[in-house]
């Protein structure tokens, strides 16, 4: 605190004199996202040109050139592709749950296989155990799950206020279930969607092998069909449940990280970076995960061109490729800046929808925190609240070094577990106006770091 105290000391008169330039310069990146930005209609294009974004998948090509076509338009000073190797998983044509009485009546679920999992190579049938929390698959035993089907219902937490919070409480029963439950011997697994919206929606979303040779097929079912199903078991009635998925697993493909750049003016060697990742789920159309993201990013960067501002650092925007099902992309590209030297002072990543922005949230040093939450009272006509330590995001995660501020846009997380990972991820759920707002947020606080730095940093200029 007393670093922080000497810093401010010394900027204070600086701040008196520079605050209401800051307010007005604000106002005027607001007012143009808000009536001339493209944030919008370049979600529009992303999602109804191209649709949905697979890694390794045709469409992910499609939106590669897209990018790279769309960043080169906006007249950035250096647009270049960045090769990943990226998994190629296929969904196939063929997805069925279904399941019997006693009285011989079908009943189909909603589903949709996990990426990543594997085919059932035909029909796979099996009778049904019930599984809310870890301990009950050791409390049930291999004896009593062997040659069986596991169904994962393990419901996001309602009494958290975040939906993030809620989401992380139980998504590793979708991740590791099948690994988990293969360990006794399941020859299936099929697990309750991650939302805590009552629907007929199943949401996909990756899950992974923990032994490569003891794989089984996973798929999950809508959250109206898991609680169907549970009274089912609860009442006696199921008598055996089916699967058929058709999925396929290629050989790893080539794909691109899309990067855009503004060349700062007076300290280009140090990098302000925003993104999001290009890929998306193979049902909907990634609108909210992530095209909101990458659309809003790339704003930034024309937010600055348009209005003719001159970055003192170098801004560039990232769309990654391959978060959905593995990161390669993320974590390649901070392989590619440990190997250059590159020098990055602050990394802002959108990946959480494009609803209205709350604030932001901060990993970083405890002065770089502070740093920022200083900034709060430009953010307050803007109803930008939220500066508090926090994780940043999957793709700028792993350039983590203890120095870099990491940063994520902060939405409101309400109705964002309603529409990730399904068909309803589509561009007519997104609203225009909440979307620019993000692209405001950002555009701001990319603003004020590039125009006073951060602590801890060579790039203070006193």
């Amino acid at each position: 605190m007393k670093q922080l105290f000497i810093f401010y000391l010394f900027l204070f008169p600086f701040y008196l004199q520079s605050q209401t330039n800051d307010s007005v310069q604000i106002r005027a990146l607001y007012d143009f996202n808000l009536t001339e930005g493209n944030c919008y209609e370049n979600l529009r294009s992303l999602c109804k040109d191209i649709g949905h974004r697979l890694s390794g998948s045709n469409s992910a090509e499609n939106a590669v050139k897209w990018a790279e076509l769309l960043m080169k338009n906006t007249n950035l000073d250096t647009v270049y592709l960045q090769q990943v190797l990226v998994p190629y998983w296929e969904r196939g044509n063929l997805e069925k749950v279904y399941w019997k009485n006693s009285k011989g009546q079908t009943s189909f679920l909603n589903c949709s296989a996990l990426g990543g999992s594997v085919g059932t190579n035909g029909i796979l049938k099996g009778e049904v155990i019930e599984i809310n929390n870890w301990a009950q698959l050791k409390d049930f035993g291999r004896s009593e799950i062997e040659g069986k089907i596991v169904f994962l219902n393990r419901v996001m937490n309602p009494t958290f206020i975040s939906t993030g919070n809620a989401y992380g409480s139980c998504v590793d029963q979708r991740h590791l279930g099948a690994s988990r439950a293969a360990e006794f011997g399941a020859i299936g697994v099929i697990v309750r969607s991650m939302s805590l919206k009552y629907d007929k929606n199943p949401h996909t979303g990756s899950m992974t092998y923990l032994d490569s040779n003891n794989r089984i097929p996973a798929a999950a079912i809508s959250t109206k069909d898991a609680h169907d199903l549970s009274l089912a078991i609860k009442d006696n009635e199921l008598v055996e449940l089916a699967m058929e998925l058709s999925c396929l697993q290629h050989e790893d493909v080539i794909s691109y990280n899309v990067i855009g750049e503004i060349k700062g003016t007076e300290l280009p060697e140090e990098i302000i970076l925003v993104g999001g990742h290009l890929d998306s789920w193979d049902i909907g159309e990634g609108a909210h995960d992530d095209g909101a993201g990458v659309v809003q990013s790339l704003q930034v960067l024309e937010t600055f061109k348009k209005l003719e501002l001159q970055p003192k650092r170098t801004l560039r925007c990232v769309m990654y490729m391959n978060e959905e099902n593995g990161n390669r992309g993320g974590k390649h590209y901070a392989e590619m800046v440990r190997k250059s030297g590159e020098k990055h002072l602050f990394a802002l990543e959108s990946d959480r929808g494009g609803f209205t922005p709350r604030g932001f949230s901060i990993d970083g040093t405890k002065l770089q925190l502070e740093y920022l939450q200083s900034f709060k009272k430009l953010f307050e006509p803007y109803q930008i609240h939220l500066f508090n330590k926090g994780y940043s995001g999957v793709d700028i995660g792993p350039l983590k070094d203890g120095k870099l501020c990491l940063v994520g846009l902060v939405p409101d997380s309400q109705r964002y577990f309603d529409f990730h990972h399904s068909k309803a991820d589509v561009f007519e759920n997104v609203h225009k106006r909440e979307l620019e707002l993000g692209a405001s947020a950002i555009s701001s606080i990319v603003y004020l770091v590039d125009k006073y730095g951060l602590p801890e940093s060579e790039s203070i200029k006193k």
